[in-house]
């Protein structure tokens, strides 16, 4: 049966993808001759700016666009000077930083303490409708002590705190955000990193160019080609012709099958890679999407958590170094283990049990939302369709099924998470388990232990509470884990690109051969 679930709607596009291939027969040289690196996705962020989405996309815009006060290498873990260029903790709520002198944003402004006070206050107002709460309200105030030096106060102590200033908290410029405002902002954004916002294009991408002007000396250094282009191309095959006809350098999250058949393209290179990014199933506990809702019975959660053949799904879908994740977590982050955690395996024997034990033996319909890789969606649909539940998909793009998921529409979320690549557990178990807006649970017990895990200076007594949320979560099927996600890209073999498992492009690192 799971082949069968696996298979479905890949003949098209293998057929379409052969066509292509054999169309051709010139190299995708314009890129290169351009100086251009021109690369796709299929959602576009609902705003440019990073403190107003929340879409992977998103992100990589923010990494190739604006600095942070620290930089943390991704080969060796440790955190470097950018924007700031030393730190120390005051007391453990109160860290201060020394900022560097010299950097200039990209419309003239120099960069100064006023602009992190003011990036970290706004976003904590309720008036900033800030999408990534998460990433920030670990803060209570910043202030500016004199010409080059910031101290950030904290609501409690969050030995994650240089984690995050290393990652999802670029800078802002004070003056021209206060003149332009946010929606003059999304329009025209303005950082201090390697690549300037040239244009922002609703519903078909971004334009960039190499910032003339980037602080010499930065750890990331200056972008090596000249100028970059996000397209959104919501059809997957589309971006394949576009890349195979050289029309643009650069896609990515090509389905296994796919890739496996770009490898014999001409002028195309192949590149898979696990990544932080985890797929789970999050179930609506509280029955707020459905009146009497199944879901409220942790034996119906438990009953789909052992219906469903994850590895069959990480060997035949996913492929390419996925891993089954059995805690809901990415199990290299911080605090993330599997240790003493229930387990589901594949059992729908036992799955036709639970659901007769909990009164219904014939199973139930439910909803089910998803919003990327509808085919994952599609086969978690037929391993409950065989143990009597009938899933209905409903298929949105993200920022719709988060807001229906934030409303308590949504039974059933197929939600992917990435954590912003932030490698500390509070940016993925905390996100959706500790109260906040995507928790769909809101249970105080785990609660508890994620905000004793996350204050506490100890790393040994952080590993122990977040362990006891982790178990918890488990063994009330409050979400399932399923697996982590490997990514196909797929370029022009022009391009010298490396792929790192923080699910972040630097194109700014890119060059042409």
């Amino acid at each position: 049966m799971a082949s069968r679930i696996m298979t479905t709607h890949r003949s098209t596009a293998r057929a379409a993808l052969t066509l292509l291939m054999l169309a051709a027969s010139v190299p995708a040289l314009a890129g290169k001759a351009n100086d251009t690196l021109v690369y796709a996705s299929d959602t576009e962020p609902e705003n440019v700016s990073p403190y107003h989405n929340s879409a992977r996309e998103g992100v990589i815009l923010a990494r190739n666009v604006w600095d942070t006060l620290i930089y943390r290498d991704p080969k060796t873990g440790t955190y470097q000077p950018m924007l700031a260029t030393a730190w120390k903790w005051v007391d453990p709520v109160t860290l201060e930083l020394t900022l560097r002198e010299g950097v200039t944003f990209h419309n003239g402004d120099a960069f100064g303490p006023e602009d992190v006070a003011f990036t970290f206050n706004y976003v904590l107002t309720p008036e900033a409708r800030t999408v990534t709460k998460q990433n920030v309200d670990w803060m209570k105030s910043t202030e500016v002590v004199d010409a080059h030096t910031v101290r950030i106060h904290l609501k409690a102590p969050f030995p994650a705190a240089l984690e995050y200033l290393a990652g999802p908290t670029p800078i802002f410029p004070a003056a021209y955000f206060k003149k332009v405002g946010l929606d003059g902002f999304a329009k025209a954004p303005v950082g201090t990193g390697p690549y300037r916002i040239t244009a922002v294009e609703n519903g078909r991408g971004v334009k960039m160019e190499r910032f003339a002007k980037y602080w010499p000396g930065s750890p990331i250094g200056a972008a090596k080609i000249g100028k970059l282009e996000f397209r959104v191309i919501p059809d997957a095959d589309s971006r394949m012709a576009e890349l195979v006809t050289g029309g643009i350098d650069w896609i990515w999250r090509v389905p296994s099958d796919q890739a496996d058949q770009l490898k014999g393209a001409p002028n195309v290179s192949v590149l898979s890679a696990e990544t932080m990014r985890v797929g789970f199933l999050q179930f609506d506990t509280l029955g707020r999407a459905k009146e009497n809702s199944p879901l409220k019975d942790p034996r119906v959660r438990q009953a789909i958590s052992y219906a469903i053949d994850r590895k069959a799904m990480v060997d035949n879908l996913v492929r390419g170094g996925s891993r089954v994740m059995n805690a809901a977590c990415f199990i290299d982050q911080f605090g993330c283990t599997d240790e003493g955690v229930p387990r589901y395996s594949y059992d729908p024997v036992k799955a036709k049990a639970l659901l007769k034990e909990a009164g219904y033996p014939n199973g139930f319909e439910i909803d089910l939302g998803a919003y990327r890789e509808r085919d994952y969606a599609e086969a978690v649909i037929g391993y409950l369709r065989a143990v009597g539940i009938t899933a209905r998909l409903n298929y949105l793009r993200y920022a719709a099924l988060r807001d229906l998921i934030r409303g308590g529409k949504v039974s059933i979320a197929f939600q992917t998470w990435g954590s912003f690549s932030v490698l500390d557990v509070s940016a993925f178990t905390g996100v959706y388990f500790r109260g906040g807006d995507e928790d769909l649970t809101k249970d105080p017990e785990t609660i508890a232990a994620l905000q004793a895990g996350d204050g506490a200076t100890d790393p040994a007594v952080r590993k122990v509470k977040y362990a006891e949320a982790l178990k918890r979560i488990a063994g009330q099927a409050y979400a399932l884990p399923l697996f982590s996600y490997s990514t196909n890209y797929a370029f022009t073999s022009d391009l010298t690109f490396t792929a790192q498992p923080d699910e972040l492009p630097r194109f700014y690192a890119a060059q042409w051969k």
